[in-house]
């Protein structure tokens, strides 16, 4: 299998390769093409210089025969723009040509000839057509198209030749293909063989800073890989270092996350376990020495003593009973019957059974349900139990003379029910912890005095199996010696879900 950084690198390379081609290929033909309009401006311009000197040959003679030649006559190219004839010795001077001059000599007689003329012509890469007045070629600097009839738009795009105000014959200038060995082809070849050789350089250095790129950006999903293998084999305590803010550095920092999470979900299920098996040992324990008292005659086997152990029984069925009903809660499976049930109605049926506990602790248990209240659609019994464990955790919290409100009211959409109490609040932070199983806030209470600790995870599940969602808020309240205390619990459900 292929490693991510290899697979970078390939793509990359590919990604280089084709930008090399697609640009080289694009610059090439760009520079063919202006290099060709180049050409064929630059000979229009000289067939413009050109034409009134073929014009004078034709008054003169009153015939284009032995105008090949003169088309490769020097001064005929040498031309200025008033139409006089002027030879190359007296554009350049004596000091080129010398007291003979070239000219003088064979040059003139090399220009002179019609093959001679082509060569010249054809190393600019510009080829010159003569037609004469019926559009028939009299004279052709690539010598192919000599006596051909041209057509009407062919001599549109040439210079009109004209003696007296009559038209006498047309000249055509033309871009012709670079011969092999010309300088126009050489120039082209050399900006190519550039191009390439450009592109090459810059892919490979290119590619040689891709290597170094992808090695940082490979390095650290190495690193989360190989600490990944470590939690799967139950290293929990490893943690990637986060170099970077980037999707890479956020990749780091998620997976320490879901380690700490790990970590943390790892201690709760150990922890879990043990205090599963102490709450269970606890009334275990209990029944096991009264029994073993009674067989040895030590303890009386009176009712009193049996009634005793039926409540020992009593509180180990119902811790059995909650942790079934807290599993099947969380696995998703637990069977909800809804009805439509009065908000009102939810609250009464939930303080009835601790008005007198509240007398006893001197705890003032007061309700505040406000008035048109739709009916919310619920299992009267299972939020009958989540606002019975709320209670009966605020008592066990309330000191004397203290207070615990049920309120119930409507929001945005929602129910709301709060259970607010005057104790002594909640640590801020133990707060996140509040509704995890077996989670006690104060450490040094017992079962008898502090529940058996799976009371408030109970609510969070079957508040979340009926759409809703359960909040704590403490301290909520602050008193003349600037104390602050008390505990809210919300529960908000939403009326779209009825």
């Amino acid at each position: 299998m292929r490693s991510l950084w290899v697979k970078l690198v390939s793509a990359f390379a590919g990604v280089i390769l084709l930008g090399i081609v697609v640009n080289s290929l694009l610059i090439n033909q760009l520079t063919q093409s202006q290099f060709s309009q180049y050409v064929t401006t630059t000979g229009q311009a000289w067939a413009a210089r050109l034409a009134p000197s073929l014009a004078s040959y034709y008054a003169q003679n009153g015939t284009w025969q032995g105008v090949d030649q003169y088309l490769g006559n020097s001064s005929s190219m040498m031309m200025g723009g008033t139409g006089e004839t002027t030879s190359p010795s007296e554009r350049m001077g004596p000091s080129m040509m010398g007291d003979n001059g070239m000219w003088n000599g064979g040059m003139q007689d090399w220009m002179g000839s019609s093959s001679m003329m082509g060569d010249m012509w054809g190393i600019m890469d510009v080829r010159l057509i003569l037609a004469d007045n019926q559009g028939k070629v009299i004279a052709d600097t690539a010598q192919t198209a000599v006596n051909q009839q041209l057509s009407a738009n062919d001599l549109q795009a040439g210079i009109p030749l004209q003696v007296n105000s009559q038209p006498v014959g047309t000249l055509l200038a033309v871009s012709s293909t670079p011969a092999s060995n010309s300088i126009s082809a050489n120039f082209l070849n050399a900006v190519q063989r550039t191009t390439w050789i450009t592109g090459l350089m810059t892919g490979i250095l290119g590619l040689l800073l891709g290597f170094f790129l992808f090695r940082q950006i490979v390095s650290p999903i190495r690193t989360v890989t190989e600490a990944a293998s470590n939690i799967a084999n139950g290293k929990l305590h490893q943690r990637v270092p986060v170099k970077s803010n980037d999707e890479v550095g956020t990749l780091a920092r998620t997976f320490n996350q879901m380690a700490d999470s790990l970590e943390r979900d790892q201690h709760l299920r150990q922890s879990m376990i043990a205090d599963i098996a102490h709450e269970l040992r606890t009334p275990v324990t209990i029944l096991q020495a009264n029994l073993e008292g009674m067989l040895d005659g030590v303890l009386p086997s009176s009712p009193e003593e049996i009634a005793s152990l039926r409540d020992e029984v009593d509180l180990l069925s119902r811790l059995i009973a909650d942790l079934r009903l807290l599993s099947l809660a969380e696995a998703g499976q637990l069977k909800l019957e809804k009805t439509m049930v009065p908000a009102r109605r939810i609250v009464e049926l939930a303080i009835e059974g601790f008005q007198m506990q509240a007398a006893e602790q001197k705890v003032n248990l007061v309700t505040d349900v406000a008035d048109g209240l739709p009916p919310v659609f619920v299992d009267a019994d299972r939020m009958n139990m989540v606002l019975r464990n709320l209670i009966s955790n605020a008592l066990r919290y309330t000191p004397e003379n203290g207070e615990i409100v049920v309120h119930a009211s409507q929001k945005d959409g929602e129910a709301i029910l709060n259970v607010t109490d005057t104790g002594r609040g909640i640590a801020v932070e133990d707060l996140p912890y509040v509704f995890d199983r077996f989670y006690r806030a104060d450490k040094s209470r017992s079962r008898s005095s502090g529940g058996s600790g799976i009371g408030l995870a109970i609510v969070k599940q079957l508040v979340e199996a009926h759409g809703g969602k359960v909040l704590v808020k403490s301290p909520v309240y602050s008193n003349s010696v600037q104390e602050k205390g008390g505990t809210c619990f919300t529960i908000q459900m939403p009326y779209s879900d009825i």
